[in-house]
């Protein structure tokens, strides 16, 4: 008997130390996962109220540390859990637009919608790319996720423009993409990320005389434009050793004429009233709405929150975004819009709803669009 336990214990020993190993091997020379910030880096970012002991932190003590216990929890629920119309019976259709019409646009200020938190912004001239995230999963390799609900873009993104400025909120796959960067890279002029993210870009071969990084409050000027790191209440890290390595953030985009917030991923928290009474108030807000789970409260917003979001940061009209193109959490996949709109309604604050890949203008005040979602 005795042997026999012996045996099987070295057994469970052998799969552990073999799994660890191919992990090892897999983060550290698979290039999805991105770099990892230098000593010289950390002494940097010391100067960042946010950052401490390494790491960088919300201003509230969130997120909590995950136990073990709690993570194989959360783990198995998402793997188990069977959720009715979690995601769309077929592949989304998406509204086209083509490369000229890309290219010649001289307009007032326009956004199109890729899905989850991506956008082109053309505005003053300029074409400006948020979050872009082009893969086909939200997961550092292809067998490790869930595909996208849409095959295809209003652009394919080889047909793309060069771009101005592109500017990114936070790390995780969901937002920052190796392949897309591998297909941006070359056309795209310059990088605005919060602090440490330009690790990331610079181990994808961007040269890090085109990245520059920004702690919470601080402003840069981009001719025209000028381009705001806010806070936001999240967290960042592309592997199980470089937690809160680098900073998340929401960003405000403005022009002489036209106001923008982008909130990236965060939980409801004082940080909107701070950044509406500073900067507000916005011709669109476009508000993080999806993926929300009562296990992550704080790191995340749910659909109501997300309305009062948009009065907080005095917003004109709201967008909801991070839904429509990913299963991340485990409700269905058009609650979190129809919520949205009823808290909305309540709170009196508008709401538009664009298809991906429709035209969105900035300080529309008519713009109307279809509940699209609906029977899909």
């Amino acid at each position: 008997m005795k042997k026999k336990i012996k045996r099987v214990f070295v057994i469970i020993i052998s799969i552990f130390s073999l799994l660890t190993f191919f992990y090892f091997l897999f983060v550290n020379y698979y290039p999805s996962f991105g770099g990892d910030v230098s000593k010289e880096r950390q002494v940097v970012y010391q100067q960042s109220k946010q950052y401490n002991k390494g790491k960088f932190n919300n201003t509230l003590p969130v997120p909590k540390e995950t136990s073990f216990k709690e993570t194989l929890k959360i783990a198995y629920a998402f793997l188990t859990t069977e959720v009715p119309n979690g995601t769309p019976k077929n592949d989304l259709k998406v509204e086209k637009t083509d490369s000229i019409n890309i290219a010649n646009y001289k307009d007032n200020g326009r956004l199109i919608w890729f899905g989850h938190s991506s956008f082109l912004i053309q505005i003053e001239g300029k074409n400006i790319l948020l979050d872009p995230m082009f893969g086909k999963v939200a997961a550092p390799h292809p067998l490790l996720g869930a595909s996208r609900f849409h095959k295809e873009f209003p652009l394919a993104v080889e047909k793309l423009p060069k771009i101005d400025a592109v500017l990114f909120s936070h790390d995780h796959y969901d937002h920052l993409d190796y392949e897309t960067i591998l297909k941006i890279k070359g056309k795209a002029s310059h990088f605005f990320v919060p602090l440490g993210v330009g690790v990331h870009l610079e181990s994808w071969g961007v040269t890090s005389d085109k990245i520059t990084e920004l702690d919470w409050w601080q402003e840069t000027k981009f001719e025209e434009l000028t381009f705001v790191c806010t806070p936001a209440q999240h967290f960042s890290g592309r592997k199980l050793n470089n937690a809160q390595s680098t900073l998340w953030s929401s960003w405000v985009i403005t022009s002489e004429k036209q106001n923008i917030f982008f909130s990236g991923d965060s939980g409801y928290a004082c940080h909107f009233k701070e950044i509406g009474n500073k900067y507000g108030p916005f011709d669109i807000a476009l508000l993080e709405c999806g993926q929300y789970n009562e296990m992550w409260t704080d790191i995340h917003m749910n659909p109501e929150e997300t309305a009062q979001a948009g009065i907080d940061v005095k917003a004109k009209k709201i967008m909801p975004i991070h839904w429509g193109s990913f299963k991340l959490a485990l409700h269905e996949w058009t609650e979190p819009v129809k919520r949205l709109q009823a808290k909305a309604s309540e709170l009196n604050i508008k709401v538009i709803t664009p298809k991906i890949g429709e035209n969105i203008i900035v300080k529309d005040t008519m713009d109307t669009y279809s509940n699209w979602w609906e029977n899909l």
